[in-house]
């Protein structure tokens, strides 16, 4: 039986590797305070979770001092609580969150992870990228090395997904959009029983497009298929694409963007398509975010935001191998 991971000599394998995790923080909160963000903090049990078809959440309860017991449930991202505070008025805000998705172990993901989310008024996807490659010139050195891969990040590509998928898939993703026999015939993959449009879209995506991004310099994998674009609006220049973007890095998916979906009535109706794919495939039920909705009903500003593993960011910072070493207390099979 090996030691526990708090164990001296345990530990002591992992300091490096903690120590510029929190050389990282410091920065990253510099860097965020110098350009007016305030940092804020957003509750962790929640009524809703989040709408996301494949995400497991941790389910707990709440007891009322009168004997009520509530369902709740630990957020798998703070964004529908930050933007509420955009709602508000809050302007830029940034958060370390800590967010829970259940089933989820590997090198790359644990079940309780850190989530830097930002969010900035006013705006765009190219803004938005413009700040993330600041941001990361500002806390990384110039060149950086992850799981035996180089990265320079004197440069970023900017790929659209329609020209990652002529590209690497031999595919025009858009004119296929919905009908899986066209996408499977143009990018000469065989199609499996049962498989729809989105599941050959993502089965494409990691084996073909993902493995070739992000490695000698970072990637944006800008403008998703419109059926792909989750809380981000679509793109008013191409309707059949989303205002979304992932960053990889060190061939790792490091980050998802939206310039932010603000038009509640479509919001809500994004909300019930998911929730009902979820329970189509058995996923667990909890009341849609009305308090949400209500806020987007009230007044969104036009803003761009992104979430980022902080924990695969300084995996990358330090040149760690596995997502445990960058942890203070990690499960032991992530090690």
């Amino acid at each position: 039986m090996s030691d526990p991971t708090w164990h001296p000599d345990r530990l002591a394998a992992r300091l490096p590797f903690l120590r510029r995790r929190a050389r990282l923080a410091a920065a990253t909160r510099a860097f965020f305070t110098a350009r007016g963000f305030m940092e804020v903090e957003t509750p962790y049990a929640v009524a809703t979770p989040g709408e996301e078809v494949h995400l497991r959440a941790y389910r707990t309860e709440r007891l009322h001092p009168d004997g009520r017991a509530e369902p709740q449930w630990l957020h798998t991202s703070p964004e529908f609580a930050m933007k509420r505070l955009l709602a508000g008025g809050a302007g830029p805000v940034f958060q370390f969150a800590r967010v829970w998705r259940n089933g989820e172990a590997s090198a790359l993901h644990a079940p309780e992870f850190t989530m830097l989310e930002w969010y900035t008024p006013g705006a765009g996807m190219a803004a938005l990228m413009d700040q993330t490659e600041a941001y990361f010139r500002a806390v990384l050195p110039p060149v950086v090395t992850c799981r035996g891969v180089r990265t320079d990040l004197s440069r970023f590509e900017r790929l659209t997904v329609a020209e990652a998928f002529a590209r690497y898939a031999g595919a025009d993703v858009l004119a296929a959009a919905g009908d899986a026999a066209a996408l499977a015939a143009a990018s000469g993959a065989t199609l499996r029983a049962g498989e729809t449009w989105e599941d050959l879209f993502f089965r494409l995506l990691l084996e073909r497009v993902e493995p070739r991004i992000g490695r000698a310099y970072p990637t944006f994998l800008t403008h998703w298929p419109a059926a792909q674009a989750a809380l981000a609006r679509r793109d008013p220049a191409d309707p059949r694409v989303a205002e979304r973007f992932e960053l990889f890095v060190c061939g790792i998916e490091l980050a998802n963007a939206f310039v932010e979906l603000t038009d509640a009535a479509e919001q809500r109706a994004r909300f019930l398509e998911d929730r009902a794919r979820r329970h189509a495939i058995g996923g667990e039920d909890w009341p849609l975010d009305e308090d949400f909705l209500a806020a987007l009903e009230f007044g969104l500003p036009q803003c761009a935001g992104i979430a980022l593993g902080f924990d695969r960011l300084a995996m990358i910072a330090a040149d760690a191998r596995s997502i445990g070493q960058v942890l203070w207390l990690p499960p032991a099979e992530l090690l």
